[in-house]
């Protein structure tokens, strides 16, 4: 590192400490995946059948308020 500038050893340092080289994602549990999915699945129906209709049709419009909503930049 002789004969840098002061900002290419500043940059290198940078580019060292956010640099994802060697580090691994924690692996998921496939026996807790398997859990979470299948909660999943069942969810939606489960839910929808303890619902009411006007609920279920509350539910309905707010959903489609929050899509069709206009969106700030």
């Amino acid at each position: 590192m002789k004969n840098k500038d002061i900002n290419q050893i500043a940059t290198h340092i940078v580019a060292e400490t956010i640099s994802t080289e060697g580090v691994s994602k924690p692996k998921k549990n496939p026996a807790a995946v398997a859990l979470g999915r299948l909660g999943g699945l069942k969810g939606g129906k489960a839910r929808a059948a303890k619902l009411s209709a006007k609920k279920r049709k509350e539910i309905a419009k707010k959903a489609a308020k929050a899509r069709w909503a206009k969106k700030s930049a």
